[in-house]
């Protein structure tokens, strides 16, 4: 018997992939058949997809990187994509097509909307991305994942939140331990490549916390390749116990162990905090479309779960003051991750599933305890 076919469209960067990923681990479980289609990028992430996703490299491009040469040859490429995708799905149809933006999805939301095949696109952020907004009004379904999320006029979205990877769904609402006279954990993050702005002002505001804090302190800090060395080194000279890596394949898990985390507001991170429920400060990145950083913070900060401070108030200082405001208040620090929770959407991939499966006009199955997803 045929199963049900579901191609998902992501690639560029883990704000795109992890939702794209939570989704196929959903509708694998349900006895689907999925592939993702990305580029080259995207593949980076692939690690973490169940292994029975197929996954396939499709030709795209982007005006944001490359020469003149390079950005006059993206037109061809992306029309490449879209034709070599269409004769994939001329053989092999899907029954839906989900688009998680980034260049890389247009092949297969161009081929569907060729095909006319079943298509949607899930939105992370509070504003919609490039690619989104091309395809916005050329597929059945928006989902999106931060609300409100500013749509073109004669749009309707549905709010289905930001899917989750089963790593963070695992540890869902996980007991937060507040701060105290006991060993700490601080998490910074940057979204999946890291962030400069952070790897320069974290350090030296952590070194700077007075001595009865930082003795119980452990830092993990995701920084990239080209920063990496001189963070740990400062690290080490200041005396602070940290772990520095480029990536962290284990964010999930240091982040429940943490007491306080501090991130750039990509739409992922936010809602792997929100999930797990976790003090946060927050610096959106201040150059991201149409400032879309700042509107994915908007929930947290105003339950009161999340500090957010504009890169532009960013100091040592500053974010030294509000490290401590975390740190030597328990109450208030239990009190921010209760309302991290109450942001929360644990079951976002399941009712993304629901549309992806209402668009096939399908029936959603039974999963093997005999519950519906």
């Amino acid at each position: 018997m045929r199963k049900p076919y579901l191609v998902i469209a992501a690639g560029g960067t883990g704000g795109h992939m992890f939702p794209a990923q939570a989704l196929a681990e959903v509708m694998l479980r349900r006895g689907w058949r999925v592939k993702l289609s990305t580029d080259a990028r995207g593949a980076r992430y692939t690690g973490g997809f169940p292994h029975s996703t197929e996954i396939e490299q499709v030709a795209s491009a982007t005006f944001a990187r490359g020469g003149i040469v390079a950005k006059a040859m993206v037109p061809l490429r992306v029309l490449g994509g879209v034709v070599s995708m269409s004769w994939r799905m001329l053989r092999d149809r899907p029954d839906v097509v989900v688009g998680f933006g980034g260049y890389p999805s247009i092949p297969a939301l161009g081929a569907a909307w060729l095909l006319r095949r079943p298509r949607m696109i899930h939105e992370q952020n509070g504003v919609l991305g490039r690619v989104n907004t091309l395809f916005a009004k050329h597929v059945q379904t928006v989902a999106c994942g931060t609300w409100p999320t500013e749509l073109p006029e004669g749009v309707e979205g549905v709010h289905v939140g930001n899917p989750v990877r089963l790593a963070v769904k695992d540890r869902a609402g996980a007991a937060y331990i507040p701060p105290g006279d006991y060993p700490m954990s601080i998490l910074v993050i940057g979204g999946s490549q890291g962030a400069r702005i952070l790897s320069d002002v974290v350090p030296p505001a952590i070194a700077s916390l007075p001595l009865e804090t930082l003795q119980h302190l452990r830092v993990s800090h995701q920084a990239r390749d080209e920063d990496g060395e001189r963070v740990a080194a400062y690290y080490a000279e200041q005396g602070v116990d940290a772990d520095v890596q480029p990536f962290f394949n284990d964010v999930p898990k240091r982040m429940t162990e943490a007491q306080l985390v501090i991130s750039r507001s990509g739409a992922s991170s936010v809602a792997d905090i929100s999930v797990i429920g976790r003090p946060s400060i927050l610096v959106p990145f201040a150059a991201a479309t149409a400032d879309h950083q700042t509107a994915n913070a908007r929930g947290l900060v105003e339950a009161g779960a999340a500090i957010r401070i504009p890169e532009s108030k960013l100091t040592v200082d500053s974010l030294a003051e509000q490290i401590l405001a975390v740190l030597q208040n328990p109450q208030g620090a239990l009190q921010m991750s209760q309302a991290a929770l109450s942001q929360a959407k644990p079951d976002a991939a399941q009712d993304l599933a629901a549309l992806v499966e209402m668009l096939a006009g399908q029936n959603a199955p039974q999963d093997p305890e005999g519950q519906t997803e």
